[in-house]
Parts: structure tokens; C-alpha cells; sequence
């Protein structure tokens, strides 16, 4: 699942938070993050972030895919001396 980034903008806490991608963005501050009395009541937005979300693991499918191995031929043939 994804995890969004949240801002209060009540006390300006930012918090990040793990939900589906069908749930509605959160509108008030979660009790378990939020620093602001009452706790829960303060208007959050989502926060556009630049963290990546999407993480490669392994050699890459581009290098291992597509480069030709070294050593091999385009053509097919060989040349011989006569």
C-alpha cells in the first residue's frame, strides 16, 4: 500500500500515513499523530512529495534485457584469408 504525506494545518506537523489507494485523503489529523489540543481535530492536506515511489531491486531489467553481450557478432558471418 502506499503512504501518503500529510501536513496539519492547525500546528504544521507533517506525518506520513499508509492507506489504500481507494480511501478518501484524510481531512482531520489522526489522535495518534497530532500534537494539537484536541487531539484530532486539526484539517490535514496532502503533501506532493518527491520521495521515490518506486524502488528497482537487482541488476535492472534494462541492463540485463536489452545491451547486447559483449563478444557477439551482428553480422552472423566470419571472414576467412585465402
Amino acid at each position: 500500500m502506499p503512504t501518503y504525506d500529510y501536513q496539519c494545518t492547525t500546528c504544521g506537523k507533517r506525518f506520513e500515513w499508509v492507506q489504500s489507494m481507494k480511501d478518501d485523503a484524510l481531512t482531520t489529523c489522526p489522535e495518534s499523530v497530532c500534537e494539537h489540543e484536541p487531539k484530532g481535530k486539526g484539517a490535514v492536506q496532502r503533501v506532493i512529495s518527491a520521495g521515490g515511489g518506486v524502488i528497482y531491486k537487482g541488476g535492472g531489467f534494462y541492463l540485463t534485457d536489452y545491451v547486447k553481450k559483449s563478444g557477439s557478432s551482428d553480422s552472423g558471418s566470419s571472414s576467412s584469408s585465402d
